[in-house]
């Protein structure tokens, strides 16, 4: 838990890495499939020592000016223990489940973007690079555990040599949808975070637009009521939007950092506002045009949130989506002010949803993306709450490991 190299020399951290090579033969690989916890590209040294604390096995990571850089989920999983303000210890540290007895630790951060019980991506903000606790000098400390127990770490699909500097590799796409070409008809697109663009599938053929940078959260909506979708993106280490619009980016500062983006037409008026949903609560908050904001509870802690116009009325609806069951809960205020809840299963276990108009026909339809194939499916109805008259499925962006 401290900056390793400042008390071994170099070849007594080799001799560590050789020691621990040789245990890890026997070892096997886990199920989760571990990216390293920075983004795409980036290179980092990792280190340990024999009294590394609480196991050889946890990793200490560095690089030259690291503090305050960004920290990631190594893969998708849950928040079940989120320290925003430790002095001991691990100091501020994030704890992500993965299933299967699997998850991560991330030690000694700076500060802490993500809260208790909150569904992470993988390649999502964690937290900043820190030196608090008990930490002699930045580094980031990370440890994947199997049952609580510190194990062997793996990137990528190979063990993981210490004292070595490799690129990263957690480059995930994060799939989305929207009518960016402004014929009434939803496009799939992806926000590809190694290089920070939305790549949209047009009519005419792919579309680019590069803004934000890799570790923002994507967020798209008509901006200016001109019919058409624009890009945007919330950064939640500054709890601000950044809206891109004809006449310039408008940011908005909404919410905590923890907090999941939104966005919708709340009021009908054909320009679209933003809100937040809160990590660890089932609690929206959603910004009107003075900019207030008004709560609306739906679905419970760790529920991914999605929007739609789900009865074509022109007013954007609310929604989550449950991974684990892969259900929409999708809810309607009508004309009495009578609100209405209906669940729809649609997908797989770990697919990621994703909402859009696929036929034009004024309501919002439901869809996933399955992250190890890149695949979109498509559940086209007359309404969402109604039997499907199709399933369409393609392929857009890159698969994960």
């Amino acid at each position: 838990m401290m900056r390793l190299s400042r008390f071994l020399p170099t070849t007594a951290l080799l001799a560590v890495g050789a020691v621990l090579a040789t245990a890890s033969a026997a070892a096997s690989a886990p199920l989760t499939a571990y990216e390293m916890p920075f983004p795409c590209g980036q290179t980092w040294t990792g280190t340990t020592r024999s009294s590394h604390s609480p196991s050889p096995w946890a990793i200490d990571w560095n690089r030259t000016d690291d503090v305050g850089d960004p920290v990631v989920a190594a893969a998708a999983g849950v928040v079940t223990t989120a320290v925003p303000n430790g002095t001991r210890g691990y100091g501020r540290y994030v704890v992500v489940d993965h299933g299967n007895g699997e998850s991560t630790l991330y030690g000694h951060l700076q500060s802490v973007n993500v809260g208790i019980g909150q569904t992470v991506d993988q390649g999502s903000l964690v937290g900043l690079l820190g030196d608090t606790g008990n930490s002699t000098g930045p580094h980031l400390h990370f440890e994947e555990r199997l049952n609580g127990k510190t194990v062997e770490p793996w990137f990528h699909g190979g063990a993981f040599a210490f004292g070595t500097t490799p690129q990263s590799q957690n480059c995930p796409d994060v799939p989305m949808a929207g009518n960016f070409v402004g014929d009434g008809i939803a496009e799939v697109a992806v926000f590809d975070r190694a290089t920070s663009t939305f790549q949209i599938s047009g009519p005419a053929g792919p579309i680019l637009v590069t803004f934000g940078v890799g570790t923002d959260s994507p967020v798209v909506g008509d901006w200016d009521g001109d019919g058409t979708v624009n890009v945007g993106v919330r950064r939640s280490s500054d709890r601000t939007f950044y809206l891109s619009t004809p006449s310039g980016v408008v940011p908005v500062v909404l919410g905590k950092r923890s907090d999941l983006p939104v966005s919708g037409d709340w009021n009908g008026d054909h320009v679209w506002d933003i809100g937040v949903r809160k990590a660890a609560s089932n609690v929206f908050r959603l910004r009107n045009p003075t900019g207030r904001t008004y709560p609306v509870r739906l679905g419970k802690a760790g529920d991914i949130p999605v929007t739609g116009d789900w009865n074509g009325d022109g007013i954007t609806d609310l929604g989550v989506y449950d991974l684990t069951k892969a259900r929409f809960s999708l809810r309607v205020k009508d004309a009495n002010g009578l609100v209405w809840i209906t669940r729809v299963t649609y997908g797989s276990p770990g697919d990621l949803p994703v909402t859009g108009d696929w036929d034009g026909n004024g309501r919002t339809d439901l869809g996933v993306w399955q992250p190890s194939t890149a695949q979109f499916f498509q559940r086209i109805a007359p309404s969402p709450a109604a039997p499907a008259t199709k399933s369409v499925s393609r392929i857009y962006g890159t698969p994960r490991r």
